[in-house]
C-alpha cells in the first residue's frame, strides 16, 4: 500500500508538469488584441495593416505601428473572398503581405491530440502501476518462506588469513577445510569424508564472523552468510521453509560455504519447556538438523556457524555427523593483539613515535573488536586536534577511553570530595604496589571516566593464564585499599568504595564455591547454575550444600576479606608519608604516570 501511493504521486506530479510545460508553450509572453472582422476591413481600408498570416480560421495581424492583432474568419471561406464579401477593393487587398501557414504534424500533435492522449496516459499508468504494486505483494506472500541469505562477493574486499591477526591454532585447523573445498577427490580417494558442519565458538569481538570469511576468500567460493534470528518468524513453519531454501540454494552453489552467525538463536536446546514442543523455533532446528544429515558423500557444502553461548545449544547439533569440529577462538594474547594491530593500522597514518608493541602490552583481555576500536578511537581523537598523524599519546587516551569511558570534566567535585577521591585511589595504588604478586601501575588519575570518580590503572607485565590463591588475596586487598584508606585517614568511610566492596566480596566467594581454595571446605564447588536467563538475570541457582555449609561459607568469605584487609592496613599504615605524597600530587595535577609515581614510592618489589 505503500508503494502504491508512492506511485500514485509520482505519476500526478508527472502529469501536472507536463501540463505545465504544455500551457508554456501554447501561451504567449505578451497579451493580443482580439478584434472583430469589421474593423479588419476598416484598417485594411485605411492601410494601417503590414501584414495578415492564415493559420486555419485564426488570422494573426500585424500593424505597420508594429502592434499585434488577432481574429477569426469564417470556417471554409477563404480570406480573399472574405474581404471581398465584404467590398475591400483588389488595391487595398494587395498593399497587405497575406501569407497563409499549414499547420505542421507537431502542431496538430501539441493542439489536438495531446489534450485526449495525456488522460488516456495517465490511467493507463496508473493502472500498471496498481498491477504491478498488486504483483510485488504477491511475490513476497510467495517468497515468504524463501532464504534471506546474502551472497558475499568473494571478488570484492576478498579476506584471506593474512587480514586475520592471531588464532594460528584456528586458521590451521581451518586449512584442512580449504583444502578440502579446492581438492575434494584428494581426500575422498582416501575414503575421508568433507566436514559437514564447523563450529566457531569464541568471546564476542574474537572475530568468528571474519576467520569464516577468511576461509571462503581463501578457497575462492561462494559465501552464503545470515543470522539465526533470520530463520525464526511468527508465522510457523517459515523458519523450516526457509532452512530447506537455503540448503537447496547452496547445493546448486557447490562447492561452497554457508555461515550462520549466532546460531544459538535456532538451535538451543529442545524441550525446554518454554514456547511447548512444536514451536517455530524448534521447527526450524529440527529443518537443520535434517538437512545436515541429507548431504550426500559428494556434496561440497561446508555448514560454519559461530556462537558465544556453547552450553545452551542442542546437543543433536554437536553430534559428529553434524557439527564435526568445534574451532576455539581463545582471547589474543600479547603478540596477537600486535598482530591484529598492525593489520587495523594499515590504513591510518601512524607517528614515528607510534609503539604498537606497548598497546599491545596494555590491553590484555581486549579482543580483536576492542583493539579495532581503539585505533579508532585514536584516529578519532587525532582528528579532533586537527592532527595530519596518530602519535602515542592518542593510542594510550583511546585505551582507557575504550576501558572505561570518555573523561567528564564537567562532572566538577568540591574541594573536599577531591580530596577524598585522591586519597581513595592513592590506596589502591599504594597496595598494589607494595604486594609482591600484583600488577604494576601504569596510571593514577582523579578525572571522572564513565562512571569510575577516579581510576587506578593496573596493566599485567605479562599474558596470565593461572592464578594463585595469594594472587586472588592480594587483588582483595587492592579492591580495599580505597575503603581502608578513606577509613584511615578520616574515620570514615563513603560510597565511593561500593563497587570495590562488591567486586572483592564476589571474588572471595568464587575463592570457596569456584575455585575450591578454602582449607577448610576442601577442595569441591558448592552451587549448581542454571544457564536459563530471563530478563538478563539467572532465575534459579541449585543448592547442593546444606544451610550449616552455606554459613561455613560464608565465615570462609569472612576470612578471605580479612585476610586481604589485614595486608592492605599494613600497607597503608607502614607507608602514610608515601599515601600523603600521592594525594597531595593527585589534587595538584590530577594524574600520575608510571615513572612519575614509582620516583614516589621507589621500584616494585619482586615477587
Amino acid at each position: 500500500m505503500k508503494n502504491l501511493f508512492k506511485n500514485f504521486f509520482l505519476v500526478l506530479i508527472i502529469f501536472l508538469t507536463i501540463s505545465y510545460l504544455f500551457s508554456l508553450y501554447s501561451s504567449k509572453s505578451t497579451p493580443v488584441e482580439k478584434i472583430g472582422l469589421e474593423r479588419l476591413v476598416q484598417e485594411i481600408n485605411n492601410e494601417e495593416i503590414a501584414s495578415i498570416t492564415v493559420k486555419g480560421d485564426n488570422l494573426s495581424i500585424v500593424l505597420k505601428d508594429n502592434r499585434e492583432q488577432t481574429a477569426d474568419k469564417e470556417p471554409g471561406e477563404s480570406l480573399s473572398q472574405l474581404l471581398h464579401n465584404y467590398g475591400v477593393s483588389p488595391e487595398k487587398i494587395t498593399a497587405v503581405n497575406i501569407r497563409v501557414k499549414n499547420d505542421s504534424t507537431a502542431t496538430i500533435f501539441l493542439t489536438t491530440v495531446l489534450p485526449l492522449l495525456i488522460p488516456i496516459l495517465v490511467f493507463a499508468g496508473l493502472f500498471y502501476f496498481i498491477m504491478r504494486s498488486a504483483q510485488g505483494v504477491n511475490n513476497r506472500a510467495l517468497s515468504f518462506g524463501q532464504t534471506t541469505a546474502k551472497e558475499i562477493d568473494r571478488h570484492k574486499n576478498k579476506i584471506t588469513f593474512k587480514d586475520v591477526g592471531g588464532v594460528k591454532e584456528a586458521k590451521e585447523e581451518l586449512r584442512e577445510v580449504v583444502q578440502f573445498l579446492k581438492q575434494p577427490k584428494k581426500f575422498t580417494d582416501l575414503g575421508a569424508k568433507i566436514p559437514k558442519g564447523i563450529l566457531l565458538l569464541g568471546s564476542p569481538g574474537t572475530g568468528k564472523t571474519l576467520l569464516a570469511r577468511a576461509v571462503a576468500g581463501e578457497a575462492n567460493v561462494p559465501f552464503f552468510s545470515l543470522s539465526g534470528s533470520e530463520f525464526v518468524e511468527m508465522f510457523v513453519g517459515v523458519g523450516a521453509s526457509r532452512v530447506r531454501d537455503l540448503f537447496k540454494k547452496a547445493k546448486k552453489s557447490a562447492p561452497c560455504i554457508v555461515f550462520i552467525d549466532e546460531i544459538d538463536a535456532v538451535g538451543r536446546r529442545r524441550g525446554a519447556g518454554l514456547g511447548g514442543s512444536h514451536d517455530e523455533r524448534e521447527q526450524t532446528l529440527n529443518q537443520i538438523l535434517v538437512e545436515m544429515d541429507g548431504f550426500e558423500a559428494d556434496t561440497n557444502v561446508i555448514v560454519m556457524a559461530a556462537t558465544n553461548r556453547p552450553d545452551v545449544l542442542d546437543p543433536a547439533l554437536l553430534r559428529p555427523g553434524r557439527f564435526d569440529r568445534q574451532v576455539i577462538l581463545d582471547e589474543p594474547d600479547i603478540k596477537d593483539r600486535y598482530e591484529i594491530l598492525k593489520i587495523h593500522a594499515t590504513n591510518k597514518p601512524l607517528a614515528q613515535d607510534a609503539d604498537l608493541h606497548l598497546v599491545a602490552q596494555r590491553t590484555p583481555g581486549f579482543s580483536g573488536a576492542d583493539l579495532a576500536n581503539v585505533l579508532n578511537e585514536a584516529a578519532i581523537l587525532a582528528a579532533k586536534k586537527n592532527k595530519k598523524v596518530i602519535d602515542n599519546e592518542d593510542l594510550l587516551v583511546s585505551i582507557e577511553k575504550v576501558m572505561l569511558g570518555p573523561e567528564r570534566k564537567s562532572r566538577l567535585l568540591s574541594d573536599k570530595e577531591k580530596e577524598i577521591t585522591a586519597y581513595h585511589e592513592a590506596g589502591h595504588a599504594l597496595v598494589a604496589h607494595f604486594l609482591p604478586h600484583t600488577d604494576p601501575v601504569q596510571k593514577i588519575s582523579i578525572v571522572a571516566r564513565g562512571q569510575a570518580g577516579g581510576y587506578t590503572l593496573k596493566m599485567p607485565e605479562r599474558d596470565k593464564h593461572l592464578q594463585s590463591k595469594q594472587e586472588f588475596i592480594e587483588e582483595i586487598a587492592v579492591l580495599l585499599g580505597g575503603y581502608l584508606s578513606e577509613k584511615i585517614v578520616y574515620g570514615e568511610v563513603t560510597t565511593g568504595a561500593t563497587s570495590d566492596l562488591r567486586q572483592a566480596t564476589g571474588l572471595a566467594r568464587r575463592l570457596v564455591t569456584d575455585f575450591g581454595m578454602s582449607e577448610k571446605l576442601g577442595p569441591r564447588t558448592f552451587g549448581e547454575k542454571e544457564e536459563m536467563i530471563f530478563l538478563g538475570r539467572e532465575i534459579h541457582e541449585q543448592r547442593d550444600y546444606s544451610e550449616k555449609v552455606a554459613e561455613q561459607i560464608d565465615q570462609e568469605i569472612n576470612n578471605f576479606i580479612h585476610q586481604a584487609r589485614t595486608m592492605a592496613e599494613e600497607i597503608i599504615n607502614n607507608h602514610r608519608q608515601e599515601l600523603e605524597t600521592i594525594s597531595h600530587e593527585l589534587i595538584t595535577k590530577e594524574t600520575i604516570e608510571k615513572d612519575a609515581f614509582e620516583a614516589m614510592v621507589g621500584p616494585k618489589p619482586l615477587a
